[in-house]
């Protein structure tokens, strides 16, 4: 199994704190380090801030040689899709090809309140979803489009320029029917987060089914956890779901000024899994 570091960047992340957490990620073997994309504290107390999410990752691209990065995820509602394309295509650039996307529908209306982006509803806002999936992806071929739909119109398109290697596009939930065929449509991995081991295999079945009744082989499916716990009983929760089919995961750290957990995982746990 895979493992990779989930941070909460609302929660007044500093610069020297990514800095920080990115080095040793990658010093000490996980995968990837993906960031939440708020732009208020999701805490009870009073708003603590957030360094912008791809604004971050772009500057960890240039410090960093093999770790990943990526958010978990991006609403929708924050960017027009062809900025985030070309968000991630300058991460992809800077990187050498190191950048994963992953996309949502957007959920926590208060921020979109107190910022000014529009919320509109559930279902207005999975129309919206899907929308920009499909223009961010087709942004990354190599031929023109146009584009119509109810929130977005392109017109010969022809986003320049092209990933230098196309990036890895998540979608997540609890794999219901509309978004796992979402995902079967368009992403390369599913994400689900704090799975039991059964609830990981049947959400994994359902997102199989979706994929082939698109016509497509499977995709990832990897799970977002709290890092908690002491080694052996991580160790054994990783084992149970990568034995439920779960290839990755993404360990999310509440506590970003502690780099000896980060650590400690990649000393006794990464190599165990």
């Amino acid at each position: 199994m895979r493992v990779c570091l989930m941070i909460e960047g609302q929660e007044g992340v500093t610069w020297d704190q990514w800095r920080a957490l990115a080095e040793t990620a990658e010093a000490n073997g996980f995968e990837a380090l993906f960031r939440s994309d708020h732009y208020e504290s999701l805490g009870a107390g009073p708003n603590t801030g957030s360094l912008d999410a791809w604004g971050t990752i772009n500057a960890l691209a240039a410090l960093t040689t093999t770790l990943k990065l990526g958010t978990l995820v991006s609403p929708v509602t924050f960017r027009h899709p062809s900025v985030l394309a070309r968000s991630v295509v300058t991460a992809d650039h800077v990187s050498n090809g190191r950048v994963e996307l992953g996309i949502g529908a957007g959920w926590h209306e208060g921020e979109h309140r107190s910022f000014g982006f529009s919320f509109d509803t559930t279902g207005d806002r999975f129309a919206r979803l899907a929308e920009q999936i499909e223009i961010v992806s087709r942004s990354w071929d190599d031929e023109p489009f146009d584009f119509e739909g109810r929130f977005y119109r392109l017109e010969q398109c022809d986003a320049q320029p092209k990933p230098a290697h196309r990036p890895n596009l998540i979608l997540g939930g609890s794999a219901r029917p509309r978004g796992a065929a979402l995902a079967a449509r368009w992403a390369d991995e599913y994400n689900t987060v704090d799975p039991t081991a059964d609830e990981a295999r049947e959400r994994k079945e359902r997102i199989d089914a979706a994929c082939r009744e698109a016509g497509r082989d499977p995709i990832a499916f990897s799970a977002m956890i709290p890092l908690e716990g002491a080694p052996d009983a991580l160790i054994a929760r990783l084992r149970g779901l990568a034995e439920a089919g779960v290839e990755r995961v993404m360990l999310q750290h509440l506590a970003h000024e502690d780099l000896a957990t980060v650590e400690l995982v990649g000393r006794e746990v990464i190599g165990a899994v």
